[in-house]
């Protein structure tokens, strides 16, 4: 099984101290178990006994209580990440690779981010946790989510960073400011997010499209230079340095 590209001894060496499970780290690395082991074992790497359990560093509390900085995880979860239904890890995919640090600094956790390989070609931050597993699957991030998730009971005052969050996972903001949306295969999160923009007293609409499998996509949209300002400023009001750059600059162009 040949290793895959970018796929060093020091990434290696991280990647197994996160406690992936060996199944999971031969997916990533691209080698079997004893190709993996070899390389521990030549950098003194100390092999935790089959069964032991690893401790890895994350704060368990993170989505037991609502926060602005929780609601934006939560946001770029429910777009970006997933579940494993088979080890107690989720994983959260991103091209911002910036945005994955400032996930894994506000979790408190071991910013483990696997590179794109293979057929995987963005960022991953890997998070070995059964109650963060368990708290996420409460709030809809469940294993083959992306048909089913339903809009989550976010508190209103949460709203703009979760919104945020949803925006920086799965949203696409024109160059030139006069259009964006957010892109969604449940038809249950799609009409969810246009009652908060309808409240919100933007222009918005939803239109959908059939993908090569004919499955239904849809896209809730946000129109109109003087529309996509007025979401920037609900949306980042307060909100630090927890959003995406480029999206943002792209919102408030013509403000």
């Amino acid at each position: 099984m040949p290793r895959n590209p970018g796929m060093t001894d020091d990434k290696i060496i991280e990647l197994y101290k996160s406690g992936l499970p060996y199944e999971k780290l031969c997916t990533i690395i691209g080698l079997s178990d004893r190709g993996i082991r070899n390389v521990l074992n030549k950098h003194g790497v100390e092999l935790h006994p089959i069964g032991r359990r690893r401790i890895h560093k994350v704060n368990e509390d993170f989505f037991k209580t609502w926060s602005h900085e929780m609601a934006w995880v939560l946001g770029l979860f429910i777009t970006d990440g997933h579940v494993n239904s088979k080890v107690h890890s989720v994983y959260l995919s991103q091209n911002d690779e910036e945005i994955l640090r400032k996930v894994a600094t506000l979790m408190d956790a071991n910013p483990t981010i696997a590179q794109g390989t293979g057929t995987r070609t963005t960022p991953m931050l890997i998070i070995n946790s059964k109650t963060i597993k368990q708290d996420l699957e409460q709030l809809g991030v469940t294993p083959n989510k992306s048909y089913t998730v339903s809009f989550p009971d976010v508190p209103d005052q949460y709203m703009p960073a979760f919104i945020r969050g949803v925006i920086d996972g799965d949203g696409w903001v024109q160059d030139r400011g006069y259009v964006m949306n957010v892109t969604t295969a449940s038809n249950s999160f799609a009409n969810g997010l246009l009652a908060i923009f309808q409240k919100w007293n933007l222009r918005s609409e939803i239109t959908t499209e059939l993908t090569q499998s004919e499955k239904t996509i849809y896209r809730v949209w946000v129109k109109g230079k003087q529309n996509l300002p007025k979401l920037a400023d609900i949306i980042y009001d307060g909100s630090g340095e927890l959003f995406n750059e480029n999206k943002k600059m792209r919102m408030v162009q013509h403000a």
